[in-house]
């Protein structure tokens, strides 16, 4: 037995050592792999944002994916994990010019973007140091950036293909925009932040109306009600009526429509269509006027009279008192509801009917059998082609799916894809070349080696916050440009939360850095802290003494591995406790083959802990014979923990198996 073993075991000495074993033997490359290893399985890392440093969510999707990788590659699979990251085109630039403190405008384009493109893979490589870190078994020789030349081709031809189908349009639409980034942006990038404020009743001719929001009401000339609410039953639809507004009388016209919930205020309301999707799909209905009240840096018109050019924090007093003075203010109450804000800017999101780019997701395809980009997204989740786990997610998906708009894919900034048209400014939402993150990392859109032999990939594991930003958006480009599925299996995990069960981030002061854990605990403490009692889909809580915890089972493998070692190894196995464990192994593999993580984690620890440690190697004292059983029973529990604590496991069998490594020795199959 080695002298290291005289010394308690010490992660920070250990891991890196290990990292360079596995990166010197090939073995995250599938093509170096044994001849053993035939059955393809791949996986795609979700790109994590080349804005800084790794969270503790990134943390879980690498740890669970690893272990996942390290399983298979264990039980003989052709494992390929690809890496990579996102440009996160908004993300990237707004942290930029933030950090940097200078204004876009004072560069040309070519230069701007040049020194965000810096920054960006200066983020890219400590990025690159974190995810090794973790322990990370990824094939590093097919690293890719969602900016780089092979992705920015990709995105090109799918462009291209989906301009040349008709999918690709330029019209006005009501889209989010930012008055303070100045530039579209998709409803994942929009944080609701509770605001209390107040709820307003107007009257409005013969009507109440109530809004939060009545530096919007200049251009209201539409009074809608529910064609079967009996209390405006004597009003028909169509008829105008001559109402005092804010700047003077107005002709009203009275509209009827489904959309009005006759339980919510007085169940009619008037509509401002250039400013909120609800009221612009009535307007669009019934072909009905739309009228600009804000313009894009959050300042009012013309149309608002004296209150022209005044921002709308400064107005919305001064408006509610004029209404008060020319008796239209009938009562105000207390208010709470969620405001839309830009999560990179902080700005308030002002719906607004823009010019933009969009991608048709109701058009039939005449090459895919005359079904919308719509249908093709939600045909192979129906006919269970790919498998949501956990499986109440689907009626998540197919809700959204269902309510699809067409997809604006046009951003007002610089750092990103430019739209691939002559004279075109804008560049893609983000979204557009990530949606394409399966099959760009595997070389299209030229026909390579990789393609076939790895795609569709075999998993897709992720968050469930962005089950449709990112998921449903990459079945939509598989489902297009190559008329497959893209992944077999989704796996969602939840959200990582403190002990108080609070979301964990910087504005809340608890959050936790996993470079931290792994400084203070090492990786594998890491590793079980996430993976322990995280289902699929749900939520989990960690602290930092759940990760010592683990520390302290990692020295307690340490000193198990010490004692087994220091007997000989020679004489019979005992039947019964190999059954024993036999029975474990066939259990934990059956937990990991159906995505029970958790509990197979749960189940080693166990065992470790409590049988092998606490009863078997107590009783081997007194019996020699059994010495031959330690070693059975100590090489398979390395194996079987391998994939959640890789580095001590592979520490150890280096101790007793000198040349071999642990990470593509035979999984236990009794």
């Amino acid at each position: 037995m080695n002298g290291k073993f005289l010394k308690p075991y010490n992660p920070q000495e250990t891991e890196g050592q290990i990292y360079k074993l596995w990166e010197e033997s090939g073995f995250f490359n599938p093509d170096k792999l044994p001849e053993r290893h035939k059955e393809p399985f791949s996986i795609v890392l979700p790109p994590p944002n080349v804005t800084g440093v790794l969270h503790l969510g990134s943390a879980l999707m690498i740890a669970i994916e690893d272990m996942m990788m390290r399983f298979e590659r264990m039980r003989g699979k052709k494992t390929l994990w690809i890496p990579g990251t996102d440009h996160a085109s908004i993300a990237t630039e707004t942290k930029f010019l933030k950090e940097k403190k200078i204004s876009r405008s004072d560069y040309s384009r070519e230069e701007f973007v040049g020194m965000v493109n810096e920054y960006a893979l200066e983020n890219q490589e400590a990025i690159i140091k974190q995810i090794k870190a973790i322990g990370a078994s990824l094939d590093w020789s097919r690293q890719a950036f969602t900016l780089d030349k092979e992705r920015s081709r990709a995105v090109e031809e799918a462009f291209m293909r989906m301009d040349k189908a008709g999918l690709i349009y330029k019209g006005e639409k009501i889209v989010n925009w930012d008055p303070k980034g100045q530039t579209v942006i998709s409803d994942d990038e929009i944080v609701h932040q509770e605001e209390k404020t107040k709820f307003y009743y107007l009257k409005y001719g013969p009507f109440t109306i109530a809004t939060a929001r009545p530096e919007t009401k200049f251009g209201d000339k539409y009074v809608v009600m529910h064609p079967t609410d009996v209390r405006y039953k004597d009003y028909s639809h169509g008829q105008k009526l001559k109402v005092e507004w804010i700047n003077g009388p107005i002709t009203a016209t009275v509209i009827k429509d489904d959309a009005i919930d006759m339980e919510f205020g007085t169940g009619v309301m008037t509509i401002t269509p250039w400013h909120s999707q609800i009221d612009f799909d009535i307007a669009e209905r019934h072909k009905l006027d739309k009228e600009q009240i804000i313009d894009k840096y959050g300042k009012l018109l013309p149309i608002a009279g004296e209150f022209a050019g005044m921002k709308i924090s400064e107005a919305r007093a001064k408006i509610i008192e004029k209404l008060k003075d020319k008796g239209l203010l009938i009562k105000e109450e207390a208010y709470a509801h969620n405001v839309a804000t830009a999560e990179r800017t902080g700005g308030i999101i002002e719906p607004q009917i823009m010019n933009q780019w969009f991608v048709d997701v109701n058009k039939p395809i005449k090459y895919r059998g005359n079904k919308s980009l719509k249908e093709l997204m939600l045909e192979p989740i129906a006919e269970k082609k790919i498998k949501i786990i956990p499986e109440h997610f689907e009626k998540t998906y197919f809700h959204w799916i269902h309510n699809l708009r067409d997809w604006c894919i046009s951003r007002q900034i610089w750092y990103g894809h430019k739209i691939p048209i002559e004279g075109e400014t804008d560049t893609l939402d983000t979204w557009f070349s990530s949606a394409l993150w399966t099959f760009s990392t595997l070389g299209w859109p030229e026909e390579t080696e990789d393609l076939e032999a790895y795609y569709p990939t075999s998993v897709l594991e992720t968050g469930y916050d962005i089950l449709f930003f990112w998921i449903a958006r990459m079945i939509l480009m598989s489902q297009f440009l190559l008329g497959t599925i893209p992944f077999r299996t989704v796996y969602l995990h939840g959200l990582v939360r403190d002990e108080k069960n609070r979301k964990i981030s910087k504005s809340l002061g608890n959050n936790i850095d996993p470079l931290d854990v792994i400084r203070n605990f090492g990786a594998d403490a890491l590793r079980m802290g996430l993976i322990i009692g995280t289902s699929p889909g749900n939520d989990s809580k960690v602290s930092m003494e759940k990760f010592k915890a683990y520390k302290y089972f990692s020295n307690k493998i340490w000193n198990i591995a010490r004692f087994v070692l220091s007997k000989e190894s020679g004489g019979e196995i005992d039947a019964k406790l190999k059954e024993e464990f036999d029975a474990l192994a066939k259990n934990i593999t059956e937990d990991m083959e159906n995505y029970r993580f958790y509990l197979a984690a749960e189940k080693i620890y166990a065992y470790i802990w409590h049988r092998f440690a606490d009863t078997i190697l107590e009783e081997s004292k007194k019996k020699p014979e059994l010495n031959a059983t330690l070693y059975y029973l100590l090489e398979n529990s390395l194996k079987l923990l391998h994939p959640f604590m890789p580095f001590i496991t592979e520490e150890i069998w280096r101790e007793f198996k000198k040349d071999n490594i642990l990470m593509i020795e035979k999984w236990p199959t009794p």
